[in-house]
């Protein structure tokens, strides 16, 4: 039971247990899920169609993280694959055409990993602080996509690119499939081959890695690249379910949920640790936050604060130090018999 109690899953998994739970208080079809029309419906599947663009960030700052670095540029990231794809569309001769909406899903992956690799060039090669190197594109770039989109909510209407954040294939959200794609392959990059153990190296300590041989500058650089990666898929998404590039809105604040989501999930913001099922969770932790806020009615002003709240609950509970102090404070004050009194 201890040991069950010390796992770094056990307390996340507990909290979305009990969300879920509240939820089905508050709305007695809460965890039902119905087939209409040969698709999945439900609140269920809500949360995970609408948490798949944080999964995907999450899944990317988890590996940025493990290496000891941090992005705050994924939100910006998003907005620019939105802008650059609906932009694109906006302004092709035959906007409604599948292969238009090809070309704007890879126009939209290539500006995600160009932007990527930028952020991994500033930070293994030119040695800028990560958190400076990815706030100075967390800055410029919802300029920049304010300039794709010339200051304008650009809106298409294309079948192809809205099937990408609304469509379904097989019952299921298309959403979700792409981002259960990227968990099991970034699973099966990280923990299947020696790539998982290298990131570790590079974030336990960066010195150490290269001094025993290992590329820790191609490493970085990779990570960051795969973030961007996945920034930018998160963007078509964020776009294609509202048909509609917003550079002010898309993405905004996704950096600190995914940071959230990737705490929660027991990866140490020191390098090295990492959890890809922690991080899983806390993005399906932070979705279902997002979903319990409407189902409790809450007022929106004091939304993020609840949401912090249960994010900083989780953690102390996770936190083996604060555990340890609150079973001292609980243990009773026993008197000594061995006190020598001196004359």
């Amino acid at each position: 039971m201890n040991a069950l109690l010390k796992h770094r899953l056990t307390w996340p998994v507990l909290a979305l247990v009990l969300l879920l739970l509240l939820n089905q208080v508050f709305r007695a079809d809460f965890l039902s899920v119905r087939l209409q029309d040969g698709h999945l419906y439900g609140s269920l599947i809500d949360i995970l169609r609408n948490g798949a663009p944080t999964i995907l960030i999450a899944l990317g700052m988890t590996l940025v993280i493990a290496s000891r670095g941090i992005d705050l540029s994924v939100g910006a990231v998003a907005a620019i694959a939105g802008a650059v794809s609906c932009t694109y569309i906006y302004t092709s001769p035959d906007p409604s055409s599948l292969q238009t909406a090809a070309v704007a899903v890879a126009l939209a992956v290539v500006a995600g990993l160009v932007l990527g690799l930028w952020n991994g060039f500033l930070v293994s090669v030119v040695g800028i602080q990560p958190i400076i190197a990815t706030l100075v594109l967390m800055t410029a770039g919802r300029g920049l996509a304010q300039l794709v989109t010339d200051g304008q909510i650009i809106s298409v209407s294309n079948d192809s690119y809205q099937s990408i954040g609304a469509g379904f294939v097989l019952g299921l959200p298309i959403s979700i499939l792409i981002a259960a794609a990227a968990f099991l392959a970034a699973g099966l990059l990280t923990r299947r081959t020696a790539l998982g153990t290298l990131i570790e190296a590079v974030g336990i300590n960066p010195v150490a890695s290269r001094l025993a041989g290992l590329n820790a500058r191609t490493i970085t650089m990779a990570v960051y690249v795969f973030s961007g990666l996945c920034a930018a898929v998160a963007g078509l998404m964020i776009s294609s379910n509202v048909t509609a590039a917003d550079a002010n809105n898309a993405g905004l604040y996704i950096e600190m949920d995914a940071i959230l989501a990737v705490v929660i999930g027991g990866t140490s913001l020191a390098g090295g640790r990492y959890s890809l099922v922690g991080t899983l969770i806390g993005a399906l932790i932070i979705q279902t936050l997002t979903t319990t806020v409407y189902t409790l009615g809450i007022p929106p002003e004091v939304t993020l604060v609840f949401k912090a709240l249960v994010v900083i609950i989780v953690c102390l509970l996770q936190s083996s130090r604060a555990r340890t102090l609150l079973k001292q404070r609980r243990r009773p004050v026993t008197a000594t018999s061995d006190v020598k009194v001196a004359i």
